[in-house]
Order: structure tokens, then sequence, then C-alpha cells
């Protein structure tokens, strides 16, 4: 009998040793809901204009299982911004490829439906950042995490 409890406690201990979540604080998620922040513009190496919204202006992001969904809000401009489509994420990449969009993206989308950017990725802050042929920055989106 003793042996037995011996044997029960030490198989339930394997499934709740085994049965840990396996999260690795390192590996850092876009899912989520983020909007932009202000933009940069670089000379080749470094930043050399930052561009705030301006007021009312707003663009949101939102990833979440693959997909990305984005929309911007210009007060000023009677012209829609949005599109949708699916992302992944490496360490140091972002890539999006739109499905679909309003009438003014579908323009661009006809033309180009992937886009690769730099990434750098923190909890709460993330920057896509354009590049030349050479690898680059040319220009930024600067995201901070509003969910």
């Amino acid at each position: 009998m003793k042996s037995l409890f011996y044997f029960l406690l030490i198989v339930v201990s394997v499934v709740f040793i085994g049965s840990k979540p396996n999260h690795d604080p390192s590996k850092r998620s876009l899912e989520g809901t983020w909007e932009l922040r202000d933009q940069y513009t670089y000379d080749g190496t470094k930043v050399v204009d930052t561009i705030p919204n301006t007021d009312g202006y707003r663009q949101i992001k939102m990833y979440y299982n693959g997909k990305v969904m984005w929309t911007r809000f210009v007060p000023k401009d009677s012209v829609e911004w949005f599109g949708y489509g699916t992302y992944y994420i490496t360490d140091t990449s972002l890539v999006e490829t739109l499905e679909y969009g309003s009438a003014s993206m579908m323009q661009i989308v006809d033309t180009m439906r992937v886009f690769s950017f730099k990434l750098e990725l923190q909890d709460n802050y993330y920057s896509q950042i354009a590049t030349d042929g050479d690898g680059n920055p040319i220009y930024s989106e600067n995201y901070i995490r509003i969910d």
C-alpha cells in the first residue's frame, strides 16, 4: 500500500511538472491592439526627423492569431484607409500580406501585397522600419500597445 502511494505521488508530480506552460519571457508578441505614436525618417543610418500625429489623426493596428487589421482616420481627409491580411514575425522582421482593404488601399495592394519591415519589439512598443536595398532604414512607424 505504501509503495502504491509513492507511485501515485510520483505520477501526479510528473503530470504537474510536465503540464507547466512553456513561457519564455524573451519571446515577445505583437498580438493585441496598437496605436501609431509617431514616425521617424532616417538619413540611411540615424533618425533625422520625428513626425508626430496631427490633431485627431489615428492609426490603429490589431494583430491576432496570424491576422492583421489596420485602420487610419484623418479628420481633414475623406479618403478611407483600412486593410486586412496575415502577418508573421521573426526576431528581427515583420511581414504583412494584405488580402483586401479600402478602395484607396486596394490601389496599392494591386501593385504590392507583401510589406516587409525590420522589427524592433518591446513589451508595449514596437517600430516597423522600412529599409532600402542595402538594409539601411528609410522611415519607421512607431506604435504603442493600447490593449
